[in-house]
């Protein structure tokens, strides 16, 4: 999976997080929320190993994901954005006032259907360039972690790699059970077709069979 964990925040509360595998990433997505520099608006990635935080702050709302770095920066941003309107347009206000994780058990289930979305789906990058909405993120220069973080605070990332794979185990057995379903209703159309065929062919052979027959013997 492309993205691995994502939260929610408001200043360094957490709201609401979901992660996709074993991994130490809500630790240090921790440190990075205490240690973003100022309150204004922003879109920032720090890089550390061959992962990669994207941060989106807008209006005292931060939403934060960590991605694999091939993933590059216009998924992981159209994801942030995504999941920033969501929160805001489920929950309004309240996420000023909310307590720590008080949307925690209902918008995880989101973080997670989204996550799969944008780490899985190709129509996900389709349509935000078709949209043209994400010119922004060409803008983010990718940074060291250490750049926010002091170097004797920073955690060693952590990442089971098994539970990754386990990830693109159940994806490929959503694929299959598609395939199976769509194979399936393809069976049902073929087998329809032929029984109306057959049906079609002992009409035309009684209708024959009758013809040959005198009219008051055929109406018997």
């Amino acid at each position: 999976m492309a993205i691995l964990y994502a939260l929610v925040a408001r200043g360094s509360v957490v709201l609401a997080e979901f992660t996709a595998a074993s991994t130490n990433a809500s630790a240090i997505a921790r440190q990075i929320l205490e240690k973003l520099p100022g309150e204004n608006d922003s879109h920032v990635s720090y890089s550390q190993d061959r992962y990669i935080f994207h941060v989106k702050r807008t209006d005292g709302l931060t939403v934060l994901c960590m991605a694999d770095e091939s993933a590059g920066r216009r998924i992981p941003f159209a994801f942030l954005e995504d999941i920033h309107q969501r929160f805001v347009r489920t929950y309004g206000r309240a996420v000023f006032s909310a307590l720590p994780y008080g949307m925690n058990d209902e918008f995880s289930r989101v973080l997670s259907q989204q996550m799969e979305y944008y780490s899985s789906d190709p129509n996900a990058d389709r349509i935000n360039r078709l949209k043209g909405e994400m010119s922004q993120v060409r803008n983010v220069m990718i940074e060291n972690i250490d750049k926010v973080l002091e170097r004797g605070d920073r955690l060693e990332l952590l990442v089971d790699k098994t539970a990754n794979m386990q990830g693109n185990t159940f994806r490929f057995r959503k694929q299959t059970h598609r395939f199976r379903n769509t194979v399936w209703w393809r069976n049902v159309k073929l087998t329809v077709a032929l029984i109306i065929l057959l049906l079609i062919i002992i009409y035309v052979v009684l209708a024959f069979v009758c013809h040959g027959i005198t009219l008051p013997s055929c109406l018997k």
